[in-house]
Order: C-alpha cells, then sequence, then structure tokens
C-alpha cells in the first residue's frame, strides 16, 4: 500500500507574522507610558496624602501636649497619632521614594516633621518634587511647598 504524503499550507506566513507582532508593538509603545504616568501620578498623591496625615498627626500632638503651632516634634512624638500597622507609621518619616519628610536635626538626633512649617508653610524635599515633577506641578502640591 502506498501512503501519500500530503502537504498542508496551514501557518503563517513571515509577513502575517510581522504584521501582528508590529501591532502588539504599537500597542504596546501607547499603553506603556500612560501605565508609568499613572503610576507616578499615584505616588505623588500617595506622599500628598502622607503629608496630610503627618500634618494632622502634628497638630493633634500640639492640642493635646499644648504646644504652640510651629514647634520643634520628634518622628517618634508624632507616631502614635499615626495608624499602627500603616505604611507610613513604620516608615520612619521617609515618602515612598526614600525621602525624609520634613527635615532632620543638625545632630541626627531624630527627624523633625514639624520643620515642614517654615512661615506658616508645609515644605516637603526637593528630591521628591524633581521626581514626580512631570506629574504633579507645584499647584498639585497646594497648601505644601517644596524645601
Amino acid at each position: 500500500m502506498k501512503q501519500r504524503l500530503t502537504s498542508s499550507n496551514s501557518g503563517f506566513t513571515l509577513v502575517e507574522i510581522m504584521i501582528v507582532v508590529a501591532i502588539i508593538a504599537l500597542l504596546a509603545a501607547i499603553a506603556v507610558p500612560n501605565f508609568l504616568r499613572s503610576r507616578r501620578r499615584s505616588q505623588a498623591t500617595q506622599i500628598l496624602q502622607d503629608m496630610r496625615l503627618i500634618d494632622a498627626a502634628v497638630d493633634q500632638y500640639a492640642i493635646e501636649t499644648n504646644k504652640p503651632p510651629e514647634f520643634l516634634a520628634n518622628w517618634s512624638d508624632i507616631q502614635q497619632y499615626i495608624k499602627s500597622g500603616s505604611r507610613l507609621h513604620t516608615s520612619g518619616c521617609n515618602d515612598i521614594l526614600g525621602n525624609v519628610f520634613g527635615s532632620e536635626r543638625a545632630d541626627g538626633s531624630g527627624q523633625v516633621p514639624s520643620q515642614f512649617y517654615v512661615d506658616g508653610v508645609v515644605h516637603f524635599q526637593q528630591a521628591t518634587y524633581n521626581a514626580l515633577s512631570s506629574v504633579a506641578p507645584m499647584g498639585f502640591w497646594s497648601p505644601f511647598r517644596v524645601h
């Protein structure tokens, strides 16, 4: 018995595969920058929310301890006014980019979130602003200012 070899043309041509790859590359070129932008925007929103929480914690601490509005507080003083176990509570007063909120004392003894307050306005790190300025211009950070 003779067996017949059947040849089948059931496959994709190189041109068809190249067209599919080109379409996928085009979609990726559109989607990836938007994804990265939305990620940076969410980081900026998280940092802004963290600054609001720290601001409220500093105010609460000042009220409970009868401190003036522009006093110097250690992170350990206000940490108890931030939800226990949250990322901000365990951050050591660092934002999600690793930059310190406020500034550190000259002797290195601790961070001073209340040094946010310069002329009655809350400040944050220049490095944070530089990293996120493309998605969060200066108006986004109001009422906070770059330090």
